[in-house]
């Protein structure tokens, strides 16, 4: 047959898939709110905050901007497609960025917490 003093171990796949140990208590700690899972927290909070604000300041630079411009070019008797210039600038052009801006805010929001995951259960 074999060599009897050979051994031979013979295991399901999903046996070494998912034990609890080190990887899940960075979970758990996040789950029960511990001091460490609070620390984690606050970074990922920490985080999405300076995204938001970062977008904040992209949308609202400028926005701040658009009457200063339209203050100093004299751009009030231009009319396009029927409509003052002002209008059009002021109309699509803004609710284009916000869309945009929205767009990029949920994305990288999505990042942050994707990557905070794999953070955690790295850890």
């Amino acid at each position: 047959m074999g060599d009897p003093s050979r051994r031979v171990s013979v295991s399901h796949p999903r046996t070494r898939a998912a034990r609890p140990g080190r990887r899940d208590a960075a979970v758990r700690d996040v789950h029960e709110q511990t001091p460490l899972g609070e620390v984690y927290m606050k970074a990922l909070m920490r985080t999405q905050l300076r995204l938001g604000l970062l977008v904040c300041a992209a949308v609202c630079l400028p926005l701040a901007a658009l009457p200063l411009l339209l203050g100093r070019v004299p751009v009030h008797w231009a009319r396009l497609w029927g409509a003052g210039l002002p209008w059009l600038v002021l109309g699509p052009p803004v609710y284009a960025l916000l869309v945009a801006a929205g767009i990029c805010y949920v994305r990288r929001a999505e990042r942050n917490e994707r990557d905070f995951d794999e953070h955690v259960r790295r850890s």
